[in-house]
């Protein structure tokens, strides 16, 4: 029954070595420092020598050693009674050099060449009629200071490795040291006392006692008064290089060591608790009582994972309801349901698995919507893009050859379509962003059991997919739409805009005040018809000049007042010049014959210049206020104020003077005919050279930006309001409600069952791993039950 145990343990041994398992074999680790004659024992135990020997460190992969005792053979037909085998090959090794030999290759092939170590082992079983039943695990030799071309961090990896074999609770420490060296100094026992601080699992075995200095011997650590340890110390005389080198067999070792624990004066009383032999019966004991104590905890780990293997193979599913037609259709429905069922919930935020991280699912839809394209729309200038040369221009070119009395409608219509059309395309990104936040809720749309088929979960991301494709066309075109609609039709009319325009008009319009003298009830000159004599107006005009504006009544045609400052005329022209107070005479009865018919009708006693008075006309355009229109017609008469220019040509002289039909003429005449060139390619809406805008320039340039803000952000809060419903209602709600329909409409189809069930080659194997591992585990518990049947 004890060799059942470790026959069984061997077996579990092998089985979980193949599968991965996670059940911990008790088993003995063979502990010690280089060259402190671990292997040696190991080659005593076995009686055969077959393990690899050199200078330095030779065991650079853990060994795991089974040595299984066969009954000697009484039939002819088989030449051997001892071979060895591995289990990375399947063959027998009936010579054990080719064993040291394939050892060493398998050592070189996963270690390497350059004294490296691996903490892969490797699995030799050695069948022998000489041999206990027992597992051993030979582990590199713990060194010190790294030799020739070993990595400089060599003490550490080996220390490293042989701690994860002895810190598990089912590993029996076998620290072997020499014994001509301080058992102060020991490696081995420093680390068996690291994970064994009381000694109850650790076995001292003290080699080298033959080498010891004369005089000396080590009776005091083989009885436990030095370093007690629960399991004891043996002692044990390995054979000498000397020995090997002239192949002393080691039956004969065994001898010479026998005669020289009875034959020398200090342990000749504890022969029989010394030697190989002893050790070997010894181990065999102590790992079978570990096995026993061990089985109730070896059961109950089987136990925890069989529930564990059992729940990992319920992940993958049942492979055996694959063939069936009903069955696999019913999996495909549940499957699509449930994928459509988490599209939905991630995007209305009912997901079971939301993160608490980070933004997910519909919550980044509405970052999109409100901090991504809000951002973006309010980033906009409304005016940026606008210069005072360019509104002008607008002003001018939609006035045609007319001089305009009032800013036009139709230049405030130019310049407001192409900055709502500024809104089209962050419009555009935000249904993109959109379409691509659906596109990745799609394809993180999957559970462990969806991922068990590839296939599918790609179909199930394409057909969902090519329903997003579907819905963005639409929805793009919408979008567009709503800015063309906005640039279709500008609502002058919109509560909001007249308001806003209001204000800014008056605020832009408002003149500033002026003092303004009483007037007489009938005038008792010429002088003081309009209620101040030539000399107030004078004064008033080149002390206090003044601007007022008015701006017009109605929000579709917004009235421009201009500079209206009184001028004195032709002050320093002499009064007897001929033509110059008839002409201002006749100019001023013109524009108020209606109203002033005697106050202005060039009598003798008149002056020239004050025929400059205070009409409603005058006030409106101006006497001497810049522009076309406000150039005072008495001055244009007198000639003293040029006319206002209207725009200035950058393309330069038009060669095409040169040729004319007056060119024969220029050299002859000095008319003012020949001094008007031909218009340029280019000509600016300028006052002057210099971009100085006169004050009804700017005057009708800042209330047209005025009213372009306020309109534009009217079109703003509207586009940043229909834009995200737009893309809800096109694009996200509609995919949501037809995302179950398509999928059933593409997938459900017989013929495409088995293809979209096909598995991942991956999961396959390792379902088949996670399987035979539990009928392992299984088997298992069932050998382990049986023995505690039997023991009991």
């Amino acid at each position: 029954m004890d060799a059942d145990l470790i026959k069984l343990v061997n077996q579990l041994q092998d089985t979980f070595a193949n599968l991965g398992g996670e059940l911990d074999m008790p088993q003995l680790a063979v502990v010690g420092s280089q060259s402190a004659g671990k292997s040696s024992v190991l080659e005593t135990i076995v009686g055969r020598d077959f393990l690899p020997r050199g200078s330095g460190i030779v065991t650079r992969r853990p060994l795991v050693l089974q040595l299984i005792h066969t009954p000697a053979s009484e039939s002819s037909a088989q030449t051997y009674t001892e071979w060895g085998q591995f289990l990375h090959i399947d063959k027998r090794f009936t010579e054990f050099d080719e064993i040291r030999r394939e050892i060493e290759q398998e050592t070189f092939r996963v270690a390497g060449q350059n004294k490296g170590i691996s903490k892969l082992p490797i699995h030799l079983r050695i069948y022998s009629p000489n041999v206990l039943d027992l597992t051993l695990v030979d582990l590199p030799g713990l060194t010190k200071i790294p030799v020739g071309d070993q990595p400089s961090d060599i003490e550490r990896q080996i220390r490293s490795l042989v701690l994860d074999y002895i810190s598990k609770q089912n590993c029996v420490i076998l620290a072997v040291s020499a014994a001509n060296v301080d058992l102060a100094n020991s490696e081995a026992l420093k680390l068996a006392r690291q994970v064994d601080p009381q000694g109850r699992r650790t076995i001292g075995v003290l080699t080298k006692l033959d080498l010891m200095d004369a005089g000396t011997n080590a009776l005091d650590i083989l009885t436990g008064r030095v370093y007690p340890l629960k399991l004891g110390f043996i002692g044990v005389v390995n054979r000498s290089q000397a020995d090997i080198n002239a192949e002393k067999s080691l039956s004969d070792a065994h001898e010479a060591e026998d005669d020289f624990f009875r034959s020398h004066p200090a342990y000749r009383n504890i022969a029989h608790k010394n030697g190989t032999r002893y050790l070997a019966k010894t181990l065999n004991q102590v790992l079978m009582n570990h096995i026993r104590d061990k089985l109730p905890d070896m059961k109950a780990r089987l136990n925890t994972l069989m529930g564990q293997a059992q729940q990992e193979l319920n992940s993958f599913g049942d492979s055996a309801i694959y063939g069936d037609k009903n069955q696999q259709g019913g999996l495909i429905l549940r499957l699509m349901t449930q994928f459509a069922r988490d599209f939905v919930a991630s995007i209305e935020g009912t997901s079971v698995d939301i993160s608490t991280k980070e933004l997910s699912g519909g919550a980044r839809i509405y970052y999109i919507f409100n901090d991504v394209f809000g951002q973006a729309l309010l980033s906009i200038d409304a005016t940026h893009n606008l210069d005072n040369q360019d509104i002008r221009t607008a002003i001018r070119n939609s006035t045609g050859p007319r001089p305009s009395l009032f800013v036009p409608e139709i230049a405030f219509d130019l310049l407001v379509k192409p900055q709502i059309k500024l809104l089209e395309a962050p419009s555009l990104r935000c249904v993109e962003l959109v379409y691509e936040e659906l596109v990745k809720i799609c394809h993180n749309c999957t559970s462990s059991e969806l991922q068990r088929f590839p296939r599918l979960h790609a179909q199930l991301v394409e057909v969902v997919s090519e329903l997003l494709r579907e819905r963005l066309g639409p929805t793009t075109d919408y979008t567009q739409s709503l800015i063309d609609i906005q640039t279709a039709y500008i609502n002058t009319n919109h509560p909001a805009f007249i308001s806003g325009s209001a204000a800014a008009a008056t605020a832009l319009t408002t003149p500033p005040p002026r003092q303004v003298l009483p007037r007489p009830s009938q005038p008792a000159s010429a002088e003081s018809v309009n209620g101040a004599s030539w000399q107030d107006e004078e004064d008033e005009s080149t002390d206090e000049p003044s601007a007022s504006s008015t701006a017009g009544r109605d929000a579709r045609s917004v009235s421009s007042t201009v500079h209206d400052r009184s001028r004195a005329g032709a002050t320093s022209a002499p009064p007897t010049a001929p033509g110059g107070a008839g002409s201002s005479n006749r100019h001023q009865t013109h524009h108020h014959s209606s109203r002033h018919a005697s106050g202005s009708g060039g009598a003798p006693g008149t002056h020239a210049n004050g025929t400059a008075k205070e009409t409603f006309l005058n006030y409106f355009f101006g006497q001497n206020g810049p522009g076309p229109l406000a150039g005072s017609t008495v001055d244009r008469a007198n000639g003293g104020g040029g006319l206002a220019p209207v725009g200035r040509d950058v393309s330069g002289a038009d060669p095409a003077l040169d040729s004319g039909l007056m060119a024969g003429k220029r050299s002859i005449d000095s008319n003012a005919a020949f001094d008007m060139k031909s218009l340029g390619k280019h000509i600016e809406a300028a006052s002057d050279s210099s971009g100085h805008l006169t004050m009804r320039e700017e005057m009708e340039t800042n209330l047209i930006r005025s009213l372009i803000q306020s309109y534009f952000g009217i079109v703003r809060q509207t586009i940043q309001d229909l834009v995200p419903k737009a893309v809800m209602h096109l694009l996200v709600n509609n995919t949501s409600q037809q995302v179950q329909n398509r999928l059933v409409a593409s997938l459900y189809k017989p013929e495409l069952f088995g293809d979209l069930l096909n598995e991942d080659e991956a999961l396959v194997a390792e379902r088949t791993r996670v399987k035979a591992l539990l009928d392992a585990y299984r088997e298992a518990f069932k050998t382990l039950s049986e023995v505690t049947l039997k023991s009991t």
